[in-house]
């Protein structure tokens, strides 16, 4: 006869308590601290004058080159890190990566999919940022301040990667299956994940955190 090892039954079926305890210290020191500072630059902007406001994506971190990337590094393992916590945190309460979506990929299927997805939610979003700047709702938003270096590609790939990494698995794979095991019905769940999409965006401007939301409710 085996006997299971002790604190085991709450490592796969944690309590409610612990479960909310859980998603606020994730959130706490991932999306929901970076809500909350993005809420603070677009009140800070508003102030300035929201529409003479130029962000940039991925600014420029120290005027030394290699200083610079050894700080877009850092970004990029903290992503990288995020991500990882939460898939642990599943992983560590019975629940795989595939259970979220991180199986095996299917690299047709995959691909044809994200090209097609890409410019489902691309192409409106541009014409929606576009009709945002105009009526004084959106920053001037710059994809990149860095130029004219070795690693600018790579690096802008890095942080795309580690961004997509970090947001799917922790807002929608983390968030959404902790909701369910709270008894959140899906649509409320759905609706709290969107939320957080939109608010960590609110830094670009009032159309970027609302453009979010959408996104996330069509697409989860």
């Amino acid at each position: 006869m085996t006997s299971s090892a002790p604190g085991s039954h709450e490592f796969l079926n944690p309590p409610r308590r612990t479960l909310k305890i859980e998603i606020a210290v994730v959130l706490a020191v991932t999306f929901g601290l970076s809500a909350y500072t993005a809420g603070l630059r677009l009140i800070e902007a508003v102030l300035l004058g929201l529409s003479g406001q130029t962000v940039a994506l991925n600014p420029k971190r120290s005027p030394f080159d290699l200083i610079d990337l050894g700080l877009h590094l850092a970004v990029i393992l903290q992503l990288l890190a995020w991500g990882a916590l939460a898939l642990y945190l599943l992983w560590r309460s019975g629940i795989g990566p595939a259970a979220i979506g991180l199986g095996r990929p299917r690299w047709r299927a995959d691909g044809l999919g994200g090209l097609g997805l890409a410019a489902l939610i691309g192409l409106p979003g541009l014409g929606f940022y576009v009709l945002a700047r105009v009526l004084g709702l959106s920053a001037d938003v710059e994809p990149a301040e860095l130029y004219d270096t070795w690693w600018r590609i790579p690096t802008l790939l890095g942080v795309a990667f580690a961004n997509g990494w970090a947001e799917e698995i922790i807002v929608v794979g983390f968030l959404l299956t902790r909701l369910r095991q709270l008894d959140v019905s899906a649509g409320r769940a759905l609706l709290i994940s969107s939320l957080l999409r939109g608010a960590y965006h609110l830094y670009q401007g009032y159309s970027a955190g609302l453009g979010n939301i959408v996104m996330g409710l069509a697409f989860g």
